[in-house]
């Protein structure tokens, strides 16, 4: 999902500080063969709680028959041993959409786990350092040289401290973790997309004065008084976006990324939401992926999928290349893909009963209810986990428009999120992209087609 004028073919292949493994998986129809990089199998210990994850990623740039040329806009960044801590470890997907979107996703990737390293407190108060490093990230990304006025990058997040996973999502990538329920094994999302489709970002967005319609409503086609545009399975084609009040940009399907400063001034923010839970032996394994993996795939579908193969390597190609096969079933080109699998092997311990969080709240299990007006967290029952708290961040005390916080303004503190389940859903009709005039638009109504009118 993205903003309606294309991503250009600017960057590099990301590249893992493993060095590269490349394969060829199956032919482009009428273009050769499409590169699946960096296919690697890496392990790493969690000595805390005695415990190794087995991990594998894989990168693919998309087919793009408009544009053959066009590089990978995806990224990622895998750091183990953070601060020298070998019970720290990081896992980041970055999908970058505009013209400048490979130098943002690249920029950000580097950034973002050099700033969370750096960051003294890490250790005592995750969620604080998790937030100030996506807003240090954003402001130095607008400060540096490169143009991200309309080009930015969505930032799907790992940190893994011990037996905690810590989840930063800005954008419409995704987590997922399987869970062991009998015989069977269920996906838990740990991260809720952001865009217009949910009620609480759409109406963020207004009060900071965007004008939320779809293309439709845009070009005059649709009724722009209506503003339900039901969910992202069914009404998907045609999603809503963000534009500024007397103007036919910037077009964006999401409600937060990094960049993307004129979006800013829309209400796109680079806050993260971030939820934890602890690991159980319950928990084979975690998914960290763009969303070209799940344009067409559920959750529950990637998570047996994965569980079909003891090797990561080869989970990893089944689901680039289901994903890039639906694409093409049902369009003349597929976004790019990106998907880092975690396996947890050896964990063996049943759990604690509450996650003490470094920031000094403590959840406890027997306080899985949510409290409107609790200004600290709040919780609920997720399948499988002993706990999956969420925290969101708070902007009651600001301007609507207003994003920025000081050092000195604790991060911690949030409010209730709506009281809604974070979705288990296959994702249509949403792309990584950015638009910037009346030419783009055009382009998009004549070729017709909602989803693959947007060259990512």
């Amino acid at each position: 999902m993205g903003c309606v004028h294309g991503k250009c073919c600017c960057g590099q292949y990301p590249t893992s500080s493993d060095g590269e493994n490349r394969e060829e998986l199956g032919p482009y129809t009428g273009q050769g063969k499409h590169i699946l990089a960096n296919r690697s199998l890496d392990c790493v210990a969690v000595p805390s709680h005695n415990f190794r994850l087995e991990y594998s990623v894989l990168t693919q740039r998309g087919h793009y028959p408009d544009t053959p040329e066009k590089e990978n806009q995806d990224s990622f960044c895998i750091k183990t041993k953070i601060q020298n801590n070998p019970n720290v470890h990081f896992f980041g997907v970055f999908d970058g959409h505009g013209q400048f979107g490979t130098q943002c996703s690249n920029f950000v990737k580097n950034r973002l786990v050099e700033i969370l390293s750096s960051d003294p407190t890490l250790l005592d108060d995750p969620l604080k350092a998790y937030h100030l490093a996506f807003l240090a990230t954003n402001e130095e990304l607008h400060n540096s040289e490169i143009d991200d006025t309309m080009s930015g990058t969505t930032a799907i997040t790992v940190l893994v401290i011990g037996d905690t996973l810590y989840v930063a999502n800005v954008g419409d990538s995704r987590a997922v973790i399987a869970v062991k329920e009998g015989n069977r094994i269920v996906a838990e999302d740990l991260s809720h997309d952001q865009t217009p489709f949910r009620k609480d970002e759409c109406e963020r967005v207004k009060l900071c004065g965007a004008r939320v319609l779809s293309v439709d409503q845009v070009e005059g086609l649709k009724d722009p008084g209506i503003q339900s545009w039901g969910d992202e399975e069914t009404e998907g084609s045609d999603p809503p976006r963000l534009w500024v009040q007397n103007g036919m940009y910037p077009g964006t399907a999401f409600t937060r990324s990094v960049g993307d400063s004129t979006a800013e001034k829309i209400g796109v923010v680079a806050v993260p939401e971030v939820s934890m839970v602890q690991l159980t032996p319950n928990h084979p394994f975690f998914v960290v992926a763009s969303d070209g993996v799940f344009e067409f795939l559920s959750s529950q579908t990637v998570v047996e999928m994965v569980a079909r193969y003891s090797d990561p390597r080869d989970a990893c190609s089944a689901i680039a290349s289901e994903s890039y096969n639906l694409w093409l079933e049902h369009e003349h080109r597929t976004d790019d893909i990106t998907i880092i699998l975690i396996q947890i092997k050896g964990l063996s311990n049943s759990g604690a009963n509450s996650i003490k969080v470094r920031s000094g709240v403590n959840i406890q299990p027997n306080a899985l209810k949510i409290r409107k007006g609790t200004p600290d967290t709040f919780v609920y029952p997720a399948a499988g986990s002993e706990v999956l708290g969420s925290l969101r961040s708070d902007f009651s005390d600001l301007h609507p428009c207003q994003h920025n916080v000081s050092p000195d303004q604790s991060p911690g503190r949030v409010v209730p999120s709506p009281a809604l389940p974070l979705p288990s859903v296959v994702k249509f009709g949403v792309t990584d992209n950015c638009a910037s005039d009346v030419k783009w638009l055009q382009f998009y109504s004549i070729a017709g087609r909602k989803r693959s009118r947007f060259q990512d």
